[in-house]
């Protein structure tokens, strides 16, 4: 009987996907028993936000190799244009089934997210290093504060926008959608553990088999020279926005599910101004730089870590940075790295004897 071969990339794509859905299936089973704190319940939902949103960023800043800092942006587009459609069908089509309405928000947050990637990208890609990190830094900033300034309202006569609350000329029996600084009130709640993590898996499949594809390949050599890229025919502005549009939409998909998780979403800082952006980003360069299933373990890990250490209010900090500072040297300090490969070859050695006895 011969034996079955599987490459190394499916056998880690297999693995990826195991761990999601092992750590789904033993979530339900305690929370079937009932064995699992409210603060936990609550967690469950942002966890598979920021994993999608770590694993999207990766693709950009691992993958392709550039560094961006408006991926806070992104998920804002996402969140208030999903939770906008939500909104406005719970008033125009309040029959509306709630598994529908929230598949479309899910689509249009994706591809509202994606045109900005693309808009975006068209100039942004063509700088390097800091300078592509200030622009996309900026972007992140502008669109959360042009979203505090804007009111739109809806009546008997349709759709009203404009950027003060005093100059939007809607009727008595109006409602606002958006209301400035207030945001968007009401949002229906269609989010779900299950459907965060069914999203989540859907962008690791996306994600993991971009990378080992053709195109996927191409990203990488443009990422490590771009000059030999070129020469050897690689459409190099087609392929750094195809990855950046990709990881855009990705990370419009998780506002969507942020925004949805919510009975308010607002355009606060702590949510996606430039703290939000240098998190996402901590998680990639603590899973590793083009680790796909590091960036969500790590989004996991230190999303947790803040919050089972609240009881231990003057130490948690404290601990969480030394957590960092450890998780930072086992990735990058180069006698963890040579300690990591000696254990991996043994371990293959291992598997080879037990193959040959």
């Amino acid at each position: 009987m011969k034996k079955m071969n599987i490459s190394k990339s499916s056998k880690n794509n297999m693995i990826t996907y195991g761990i999601v859905i092992i750590a789904y299936v033993v979530m339900q089973i305690l929370l079937g028993t009932g064995n699992i704190s409210s603060l936990m319940k609550g967690m469950l939902v942002p966890l598979c936000v920021y994993a999608i949103l770590a694993v999207s960023l990766n693709l950009t800043v691992g993958i392709l190799g550039e560094l961006s800092l408006g991926h806070a942006g992104f998920m804002c587009v996402g969140a208030f244009s999903g939770a906008f459609f939500s909104k406005y069908m719970v008033i125009a089509a309040p029959g509306m089934p709630g598994a529908l309405r929230f598949f479309i928000a899910i689509l249009i947050g994706a591809v509202m997210a994606g045109l900005f990637g693309i808009l975006i990208g068209i100039p942004v890609l063509r700088l390097k290093g800091d300078y592509l990190a200030i622009v996309t830094l900026a972007f992140g900033e502008i669109i959360k504060n042009l979203v505090n300034i804007l009111h739109v309202g809806l009546d008997e006569k349709g759709l009203h926008l404009a950027f003060t609350n005093t100059s939007i000329k809607m009727s008595e029996n109006g409602t606002f959608i958006i209301k400035g600084a207030q945001g968007i009130t009401g949002t229906p709640n269609d989010s779900g553990f299950t459907i965060s993590i069914v999203l989540l898996l859907i962008t690791l499949f996306i994600v993991l088999n971009l990378v080992n594809s053709r195109t996927g390949r191409a990203i990488m050599a443009i990422r490590d020279n771009t000059i030999a890229a070129e020469s050897v025919g690689i459409n190099i502005t087609k392929y750094k926005l195809m990855a950046f549009s990709i990881s855009a939409a990705l990370a419009g998909v998780a506002g969507v599910l942020y925004a949805h998780n919510l009975s308010t979403l607002t355009a606060l800082p702590k949510n996606f101004g430039y703290n939000m952006s240098i998190m996402i980003l901590v998680f990639v360069v603590l899973g590793g730089i083009g680790s796909i299933r590091g960036s969500m373990i790590a989004a996991v890990i230190l999303t947790l870590l803040p919050e089972l250490l609240r009881g231990l209010n003057n130490y948690r900090m404290l601990i969480y940075a030394i957590v960092l500072i450890v998780m930072m040297l086992f990735n990058w300090a180069p006698k963890c790295i040579e300690w990591r490969e000696r254990l991996m070859a043994k371990l293959k050695l291992g598997k080879a004897a037990k193959e040959v006895s």
